[in-house]
């Protein structure tokens, strides 16, 4: 018998039920693989409904059921504990078969007494008539763990917990279960590998390790020992050798551990546990002496290996107690993994190496800078920022050393962390104790420090560190530190615009020897990305972003690529990409929660798709809470676009001082920092607010400080944007035919731009004051508007003109799913173009749901209060919540929000 597809044998099981022959399926499968849950779901079958079930467990001490004809479903669970009477009447049964009769039999096939015989030998004599088939219940791979986690913890396990829960539990779903039972009691809003780690061993394989292992004669033992100190399959050489076995003798015993089922043959010629958790169990009730003895022979075990895997080896030294070959076996496999740009492998290692307090200083002077330097290329952790704040207290450590420590600290607490004011404090310290004793790292010091985009500092200040840095790094000869200014000034240059920013991108050495040289050639890349990204410069941008990406990954700088990851949700935004972006974007937020300067382009992009959706909420969550960044500790540019969105969140809810205010703070931090550029997302939301307040001369003067600090420079998104601000002044003014030439300019530049929704917005704003300049000086609404779009026409073209405009602006919004926008649009689009001829009376919607009805629906579902409804869309908070109770009436939906999933 082979092992078959489930499908295979359910028909012949469902017929055998319905009458029509006999089958018996022999359900194969190791402790904890599901195979009680199996029987159970096959007593559901609807053919089983007629017939005669009986689920009977081997060994349970009971009768024998009375067989009989007509359809039967027998279910035998555990038949490798049955007794010799009962495999005797399960013989009988089966090589007896009546019409009708479908058994499954389920076994653990290692505890079998006979190997491969389910009742023992001899094999029993199957009757030609009756169809069998084997079904192997095998381990789930790791998407059916993450449904199994996501079902228990819903979003809170990360990617990493998923794959450890995968690799630790070998995918038995019993253990899956069991560990995520204990998970859901100690785990807080997000479960991590770590989480994993200290859930510990599930009670139940314990004990059943255990109770194999101890099952063996303690001569057989130290094997299922040795192969629990290993911790991973091995060769039988390599496995009795740790075990202190001679062949002979060693080959006996492992023999009696696999017919125990205390170990496992796991993949051809590799022996161990089948769930890895299962070492642990075991590894913890070796006694003291014999667990360091087999330590110590693992360890010499390894070290004949080629590669030699120096991490377990360091490993298997540490635990035999072996202190001086153990750190040097760590420095060793720290190294090895930065070779091969594993970074996070180092991390760990260090980590936990440095956290022990015995190790001497001069080891720690050799091993805090690896993890340093790993720490910054690779991703942040909380312990690696510990271990390095004790390693700089640490007096018996050099001066340099501590520098050094200090630089990568202090970039850690900047870059990842998002203490900005601790990351400056170690970064200043450092350049004060590297001096000119170790020039390549203060010249690296002072490039950090060069950094535009910290809100901290002018345009002068930066500029001033990275001469400073240039002129150490000319002096000294660290490749590297000249790569280090290289990329900065690359991206600083682009930042202000400077004609000489693509020569200098283009001169960072990519392929330069020194991987760190890479390094900073791939941070070089992404950051002038960035910067060129938020001038308007999309396609380059984009460019830049792929290669830097690309390099990146390939020398493993973990950090960098997460980085341009969240700088390409800016650009999805900005190109209106925005199918599936929202959830991207809260998939990228948990991935890096711990990290809120990277997660910060995520809440901003995820906040904004909230507020054109019209769940106003939502979009303060993200943008203020939920793990976001405070604004003292957001990159300049990321901080000017999140308060504009908050502006303009304030304006629609009819706050004006409260818009002012957020937005002269705003316009403040960007003045004092130089880069105008950086304005675009801020200008015309800051303008308006103030504009709005009542203090035109002040929205006056932004505009035109806005144009003095973009004169010269290359800047489209900016340039678009003083076209929108210059319009939103006059509008406020009352200057309605400049603003709808203003507004038109801007969508142009916008168009040209790529960029859907902002030109959607100045379109509408064009139209806007087209039609209600024309209201004006014809007296009503529906007549002509004087002068047409193109500021030449007719008042009827004109007005035509501006018709057809606020008519794709809506087809524009609806396209991109931004309900907000579309739903204003509308409104404004309803009171201007002609009303449609329609009979007499009220249109009949039975009991769908009226345009307006379903455009109040939306923005209700969205979160929105019934006042807030009632300004965008022009009616009366009572009218709304006429509209929102039919709503609910004629969908039947519970709650505001379920009418979104409800609405016809």
């Amino acid at each position: 018998m082979t092992a078959v597809r489930r499908s295979s044998w359910l028909t012949p099981l469902r017929r055998a039920l319905g009458g029509n022959g006999s089958v018996l399926v022999l359900v194969e499968g190791s402790a904890g693989l599901g195979k009680t849950r199996a029987l159970h779901g096959l007593s559901g079958l609807p053919e089983a409904a007629e017939a005669r079930r009986t689920l009977w467990r081997c060994g349970a001490a009971q009768e024998p059921p009375e067989t009989g004809g007509g359809p039967a479903l027998l279910l035998v669970d555990d038949a490798h504990r049955a007794t010799p009477q009962e495999r005797e009447w399960l013989r009988e049964v089966l090589e007896r078969p009546w019409e009708g009769l479908a058994a499954v039999v389920a076994y653990r096939p290692e505890e079998l007494g006979t190997a491969g015989l389910p009742l023992g030998a001899p094999a029993v004599s199957y009757p030609p008539g009756l169809a069998v088939f084997r079904h192997r219940l095998r381990a789930w791979g790791v998407d059916r763990v993450r449904r199994a986690a996501s079902e228990v913890l819903g979003e809170q396990a990360t990617h990493e917990a998923v794959t450890r829960l995968h690799a630790c539990s070998g995918g038995v779903p019993q253990v899956v279960a069991d560990l995520l039972g204990a998970l859901t009691a100690g785990t807080g809003s997000r479960c991590t590998a770590a989480d994993i780690d200290a859930a510990g061993v599930p009670v139940r394989l314990a004990e059943l390790v255990l109770s194999r292992t101890d099952a063996l004669t303690a001569a057989d033992r130290p094997v299922v020992w040795a192969a629990a100190v290993l911790g991973e399959p091995a060769g039988r050489d390599e496995l009795l050798s740790v075990a202190g076995m001679d062949g002979a003798r060693g080959r006996a015993a492992l023999l009696e551990a696999l017919a125990g089922a205390a170990l496992s043959e796991v993949s051809q010629g590799r022996y161990g546990f089948s769930v890895p958790l299962a070492a642990t169990a075991v590894r913890e009730r070796v006694p003291g002496p014999v667990r360091e003895e087999l330590h110590g022979r693992a360890a010499r075990v390894l070290a004949r290996r080629r590669p030699v895997p120096w991490a377990e080896v360091a490993r298997h030294r540490g635990a035999a107690g072996r202190r001086k070959s153990w750190l040097k076996a760590v420095e060793k496999a720290a190294l090895a993994a930065v070779e091969a740009v594993h970074h996070q492998e180092a991390i760990g290692l260090l980590e936990r190496t440095l956290a022990v307090p015995e190790v001497p200083a001069r080891y720690r002077a050799r091993l805090a800078p690896l993890l340093a330097r790993s720490a910054v290329i690779g991703l942040r952790s909380d312990q690696t920022v510990e271990v390095l704040t004790q390693a700089v207290r640490d007096p018996g450590l050099p001066v340099d050393v501590k520098g050094q420590l200090r630089l990568d600290l202090g970039l850690m607490l900047a870059n990842q962390v998002g203490d900005l004011a601790a990351g400056m404090r170690e970064l200043e310290a450092a350049v004060e104790e590297l001096g000119e004793v170790r020039p390549a790292l203060t010249s690296r010091a002072m490039v950090a420090l060069a950094m535009p985009e910290w809100p901290t500092g002018t345009l002068a200040g930066h500029r001033e560190w990275l001469r400073r840095a240039a002129g150490l790094a000319r002096a000294g000869d660290s490749e590297v530190a000249r790569a280090a200014v290289a990329a900065n000034h690359a991206s600083l240059a682009v930042a202000c615009g400077d004609p000489q920013a693509r020569e200098l991108v283009a001169a960072l050495p990519v392929d330069g020897p020194p991987a760190g040289c890479r390094e900073h050639a791939a941070r070089g890349l992404c950051n002038a990305a960035d910067a060129a990204l938020w001038r308007g410069s999309y396609r380059w941008g984009e460019e830049l972003m792929s290669a830097g990406l690309d390099l990146a990954a390939r020398i493993g700088a973990s950090y960098t690529e997460q980085t341009a990851q969240g700088t390409r949700l800016l650009l999805d935004w900005w190109a209106g990409r925005w199918d599936g972006l929202g959830e991207r974007c809260e998939r990228f937020v948990a991935d890096t929660a711990d990290m809120p300067v990277v997660a910060a382009d995520a809440h901003l992009v995820r906040g904004m798709l909230a507020f054109v959706q019209g769940d106003w909420t939502q979009a303060v969550h993200w943008l203020t809470a939920l793990g976001a960044p405070a604004p003292e500790c957001t990159r300049m540019p990321l901080a000017a676009a999140t308060a504009g969105t908050l502006i303009r969140l304030a304006l629609v809810r009819d706050d004006p001082p409260a818009a002012a205010e957020q937005a002269r703070a705003a316009w403040a931090a960007v003045a004092e920092k130089g880069i105008w550029a950086w304005a675009a997302e801020l200008a015309p939301w800051a303008v308006e607010a103030v504009a709005r307040a009542g203090d035109a001369a002040a929205a006056r003067r932004m505009t035109a400080e806005f144009v003095r600090g973009l004169a010269g420079q290359d800047a489209p998104s900016a340039r678009a944007a003083v076209a929108w601000s210059r319009a939103a002044l006059e509008e406020r003014e009352g200057r309605r035919p400049e603003a709808a030439g203003s507004y038109r300019q801007a969508a142009a530049a916008y168009r040209e731009l790529s960029r859907p929704y902002a030109w959607a917005l100045t379109t509408e704003g064009a139209a806007r004051c087209s039609l209600l300049d024309g209201a004006e000086h014809s007296g009503a609404p529906d007549e002509a508007a004087r002068g047409g779009a193109d500021g030449t026409a007719g008042e009827d073209g004109g007005r035509a003109h501006a018709v057809a405009s606020l008519r794709r602006c809506v087809e524009q919004y609806t396209e991109l799913g931004a309900v907000y926008d579309a739903a204003r649009a509308r409104t404004l689009l309803r009171s201007h173009q002609p009303p449609e001829v329609r009979r007499p009376g009220r249109p009949a919607f039975d009991d769908r749901l009226s345009p307006r009805e379903r455009e109040v629906a939306e923005l209700a579902a969205r979160g929105l209060m019934n006042r807030e409804i009632a300004v965008v869309l022009h009616l009366s908070p009572r009218t709304v919540e006429q509209h929102v109770a039919r709503a609910l009436r004629k969908t039947g939906a519970l709650s505001r929000r379920d009418l979104l999933r409800t609405a016809p």
